[in-house]
C-alpha cells in the first residue's frame, strides 16, 4: 500500500489557465461574437450573390426570348419587341 503522506503534492497546484478564468471567458466570448459576426456577413454575402444571380438569369432569359431590358425606378422590366 502507499503511504498518503509520502505522495508528491506538487502536482496539486492550481493550473494557471484556471486562475485566469475571467480572462479566458472574455477571450471565448470575443471569439464567439467574432464567429457570429462572420456568419452574419457570410449570410448577407450569400443572399446578395443569389439575388444578383437571379437578376442575371432573368436578363439572360429576356434577351434569349428577343426582349430588351427596360430599367424602371426599382425594377427591371423585359419589353418584348
Amino acid at each position: 500500500m502507499t503511504d498518503l503522506n509520502k505522495l508528491d503534492n506538487s502536482s496539486t497546484d492550481v493550473d494557471p489557465q484556471i486562475n485566469a478564468a475571467g480572462t479566458n471567458n472574455q477571450q471565448v466570448s470575443v471569439k464567439a461574437w467574432s464567429q457570429k459576426l462572420l456568419v452574419v456577413i457570410l449570410c448577407v454575402a450569400s443572399f446578395y450573390g443569389g439575388w444578383k444571380s437571379y437578376e442575371s438569369n432573368m436578363v439572360n432569359e429576356c434577351t434569349a426570348n428577343g426582349g430588351q431590358m427596360v430599367e424602371g425606378q426599382r425594377t427591371l422590366l423585359c419589353q418584348l419587341s
